[in-house]
């Protein structure tokens, strides 16, 4: 079934990379790299050991800068912001870390608030109620909320991990290797939660993973990482038959319906 009109990707961009370089010393990551992400789609991110994925996620979010050329976000060019902006952009999106990035003393429910307590003047209690409907919509237990993340199981802390990155209803969502780890069952239990939170929420999803049967099931689009750009970039059916022989080594054709 088709998303619903007003969830469908548009052409307007989200993310732009433009004329990326990424240098450590004499090493080159990212060598002119251009990318650009539509609003309502969900983008895959894929690529060999050191393609450079890492490093482009963390560009993305703002935890470093590239080198040469420009990150714009929502339209806007982040180089000419001012750290108040940047506070205020970085409300629009959420991040979900590849091991969680939970705190470890403090319970599930009290990880899902914390955005909330320090982005708005809520009270504690109903804070304390949005968790726990952020969580309710991932698919966890009510109990779950007051456990520490280390009594979940792998499953259970990418939902709860999930739950904190969508606390501020953000326009758009980080997910870092989402289902790395997880056994098939799980794994696929988190891809159709993908797909469930983007259809409710309309948010543009971009997600870095070597999960080929989650870049399968929920990906619009997917952009391959290789020699320090942009290898290939379309749908998983035309990337499975893609003459680059990078592209052609990291994917198969998938027989079936998807």
């Amino acid at each position: 079934m088709p998303p619903p009109a007003e969830t469908a990707a548009s052409d307007e961009a989200v993310i732009e990379l433009q004329d990326i370089s990424t240098r450590f010393g004499t090493r080159s990551v990212h060598e002119h790299l251009n990318l650009c992400v539509r609003r309502g789609e969900i983008m895959g991110l894929a690529g060999g050991s050191g393609a450079g994925k890492s490093v482009l996620l963390r560009e993305m979010i703002l935890l470093q800068r590239p080198s040469a050329g420009r990150v714009r976000l929502f339209g806007q060019d982040v180089q000419t912001l001012d750290e108040s902006a940047l506070l205020t952009l970085r409300q629009r999106w959420g991040v979900m870390f590849q091991r969680g990035g939970l705190f470890s003393s403090l319970t599930v429910r009290q990880n899902v608030g914390l955005p909330l307590r320090e982005h708005s003047p809520l009270a504690d209690d109903l804070i304390d109620e949005i968790a726990e409907w952020k969580l309710a919509q991932t698919g966890l237990p009510p109990d779950a909320g007051l456990k520490l993340p280390g009594e979940l199981s792998g499953g259970m802390l990418k939902r709860a991990a999930l739950a904190r990155a969508i606390a501020l209803d953000p326009e758009l969502l980080f997910l870092d290797e989402p289902t790395s780890g997880l056994d098939p069952a799980s794994a696929a239990g988190v891809d159709q939660l993908i797909e469930e939170t983007q259809a409710a929420s309309g948010a543009t999803v971009l997600i870095v993973s070597h999960d080929t049967d989650l870049l399968w099931r929920v990906c619009d689009r997917v952009a391959v990482l290789g020699e320090g750009r942009v290898l290939a970039l379309g749908t998983m059916e035309e990337l499975a038959t893609n003459p680059h022989p990078t592209v052609a080594a990291y994917f198969a054709p998938r027989p079936g319906p998807h």
